[in-house]
């Protein structure tokens, strides 16, 4: 069985823990660590998992908001660090003379921590090396598509055939236009490697919707440029449904336990 959960997401911290579970034996990864070491460990408790419950965080680049103690937290439980060698280069700075044990991965190459094969992918976003993830167990997969500028076939591809999917839904256009943010900020998050339009999202999921395809998530939503109804609206449009069947991952709340395959 493989399911996941939210710690937060959106431009305040990302985090999304995932489960795989095979006999009695039990996998848990934290991909990106976007919070304070205890912050990280309270809202774990939220889904009643502790930090020595885990076997290793993924980093998908070194923005802030995504990277945040994820050395720190991981040396101090004793935890692997899978992340690019791009992203192990720009974050030389927060490792200081953090011991955690990092460990590079690459695109297109699989990798497996337990229970869980893991297949990284680039996407095009303003950061050294990027990556995002494909997740699965041997009888599910979990897709996860946050902090890219734009669609490319590769990405679809990558995401062909998941059976749920955390899809960036980051700004309305309009919003964003209409914003009180400086020209050159707007820019780069709507430019081609920024982060995903609802439009743009939808364009996506709609390309990558299958009958198998469950549960979709919108994440990473602006706070400032955004909201749940309108990310909510455009997804749901992309595959015929009610904009109740898609999900939500909160700022502050997280979002609770889901089934990646019921």
């Amino acid at each position: 069985m493989m399911r996941f959960a939210f710690l937060g997401s959106g431009s305040e911290g990302n985090s999304l823990l995932i489960e795989a579970r095979e006999g009695s034996a039990t996998t848990r990864v934290l991909l990106d660590c976007g919070f304070g070491i205890r912050e990280t460990a309270r809202r774990l408790e939220r889904l009643g998992v502790t930090p020595d419950q885990l076997d290793a965080v993924l980093v998908t680049h070194e923005h802030g908001d995504h990277v945040g103690s994820a050395y720190a937290f991981a040396s101090r439980h004793d935890l692997a660090v899978y992340t690019s060698h791009g992203t192990w280069l720009a974050t030389s700075h927060l490792r200081g003379a953090e011991t955690a044990d990092v460990r590079v991965c690459c695109a297109d190459h699989p990798l497996a921590i337990g229970a869980l094969q893991i297949l990284p992918y680039t996407v095009p976003h303003d950061a050294r090396e990027p990556l995002q993830f494909v997740l699965g167990d041997g009888d599910a997969k979990l897709g996860v598509l946050t902090d890219a500028g734009m669609e490319t076939p590769y990405i679809t591809a990558r995401l062909s055939g998941v059976h749920a999917l955390v899809l960036e839904c980051n700004h309305d256009r309009e919003m964003l236009r209409n914003s009180a943010y400086p020209a050159s900020l707007k820019r780069r998050i709507g430019g081609d490697f920024g982060h995903l339009a609802n439009e743009v999202a939808a364009g996506i999921l709609a390309r990558v919707a299958h009958p198998g395809l469950q549960r979709v998530v919108a994440a990473h939503l602006s706070q400032q440029n955004n909201t749940r109804e309108l990310a909510t609206q455009a997804l749901a449009g992309a595959l015929s449904a009610a904009a109740s069947e898609i999900l939500v991952a909160d700022q502050h709340e997280g979002l609770g336990w889901q089934p990646v395959r019921a």
